[in-house]
């Protein structure tokens, strides 16, 4: 079946969706800070946050600064132990939007995507709270040509991705021509420089945190070919048709198909769509880089030892059957953002990937509901809303007695890091945050989104 669709795609024309459904749900500009109490696995902690996200044109910074003082009136040091942990307090700095012909962020990367994400796929370099990195995304489109590209760990070594693509015909007289004038090809390139990323098989020594590492596959590294064919290109309605190939070094292959569909009316209702089917081998695994990567990368308890990685899924992934994917976003007056996405091995029962996202927090309202959540593993629907260590989860909930004023509420769902004898990270334990706030929000506006 891959031999066939390969040929396909090379004798065929092959699309590729430029990602229009994958827009952020976006903010009004906002500069908040406020008190609360803060507790993380059931320990207390005085809480004072200060949290701006202001934009000014296409430049934005968004800070996320935290001191958590324990009742002896020290702070948490897990908040502040390393170089990093300082610099991760700038939530991001950026220029410009993805799909921009400028865009450059840096900070955290919770939604960094290439091309249509069949590689790297909402990578989150901040899925554990405790072990926020600081990473760089640098998309340069110049008409006829461009690139994306994506670093996870500027302190370290991470993931490295880049996306380079081509419209060739607008080389050519052709490229006024309508639809076909803007046909794009794109390949891939996406590797992980950690120690870590091969390991399949290791030992820990609970006494002392040290790591052997029984058996090593080296870096995974994951290449594709995509392309894309934009059918509608109106004010009100666009379509893509898109396809790509995926080969995983040393390991399987994959391919998909698939539309995008997007909705404006008239600034009422925006609505983005895209459906997909993926043709899986076997020792494949669709967009091995989503947001449950850096915590899938090695999966270790101080007590158990070696409990499993992405690697040895890789390795010992066996026909796992094709799948669907679907996605939805749905925009009503800036009023109520919802986003949504779904996939699923047609083989594999508890196989389902699920991510929710909404933001419910109308610029007059006194209430603000803001969330989002990932689910990996799901096997029927009583298992998608259980908290465990498939699952991240942020929600916000508050309540604003004055317009400046909000009283809310945060739960997190998160991992805490697992340190060897070295201090270095083996692996993540799941966390549970909750903290009850009192937050000064004041709206402002630079002339740019948020």
């Amino acid at each position: 079946m891959l031999k066939k669709f390969t040929l396909i795609l090379l004798f065929f024309i092959s699309f590729s969706l430029q990602s229009q459904g994958l827009r952020d749900l976006k903010r009004e500009n906002e500069f908040a800070g406020g008190l609360g109490l803060s507790w993380i696995n059931g320990e207390p902690y005085y809480l004072f946050n200060l949290s701006p996200d202001l934009s000014f044109g296409k430049f934005g910074v968004g800070l996320d600064v935290n001191f958590r003082i324990d009742r002896n009136g020290n702070l948490r040091n897990e908040d502040f132990n390393s170089v990093s942990d300082f610099l991760s307090l700038i939530k991001y700095v950026r220029y410009g939007y993805k799909r921009d012909p400028f865009y450059i962020r840096i900070g955290g990367l919770d939604k960094a995507i290439l091309g249509q994400g069949n590689i790297v796929y909402y990578y989150n370099n901040r899925a554990s709270y405790d072990n926020r990195k600081i990473g760089v995304e640098l998309d340069i489109d110049f008409g006829k040509f461009g690139f994306e590209s994506v670093y996870g760990d500027l302190s370290g070594k991470g993931l490295l991705g880049i996306r380079g693509y081509t419209r060739p015909l607008q080389f050519t007289e052709l490229g006024k021509i309508p639809v076909i004038g803007k046909l794009e090809f794109g390949a891939t390139f996406a590797t992980d420089l950690n120690d870590y990323s091969g390991v399949t098989n290791a030992q820990v020594d609970p006494t002392t945190k040290s790591l052997k590492v029984l058996s090593d596959e080296g870096n995974i590294t994951v290449v594709g070919l995509d392309a894309l064919l934009p059918v509608v290109r109106t004010k009100i309605i666009n379509v893509d048709l898109y396809s790509n190939f995926t080969k995983i070094l040393r390991f399987g292959s994959g391919a998909t198909i698939g539309t995008g569909f997007s909705f404006s009316g008239l600034g009422l209702i925006t609505l983005d769509l895209r459906l997909e089917r993926w043709f899986n081998g076997d020792q494949f695994i669709p967009r091995y880089f989503n947001q449950f990567y850096e915590i899938q990368r090695m999966i270790v308890d101080s007590t158990q030892g070696f409990i499993s990685s992405k690697a040895s899924s890789l390795v010992n992934s066996r026909s796992l059957g094709n799948s669907y994917f679907g996605e939805l976003l749905i925009n009503v007056l800036n009023f109520v953002q919802i986003y949504g996405s779904y996939s699923r091995y047609d083989k594999i029962s508890n196989s389902g990937i699920l991510r929710l996202e909404t933001d419910l927090s109308p610029k007059n309202a006194s209430y603000v509901f803001r969330a989002y959540y990932d689910k990996v593993g799901i096997k029927d629907e009583k298992d998608i809303f259980t908290l465990d260590d498939r699952s991240i989860l942020t929600a916000e909930v508050g309540y604003k007695p004055l317009s400046y004023l909000l009283v809310s509420f945060l739960y997190q769902w998160t991992f805490a890091p697992e340190y060897d004898a070295n201090d270095k990270v083996i692996g993540y334990k799941t966390q549970k945050r909750i903290e009850p706030r009192v937050s000064l929000v004041f709206p402002l506006n630079f002339g740019g989104r948020s």
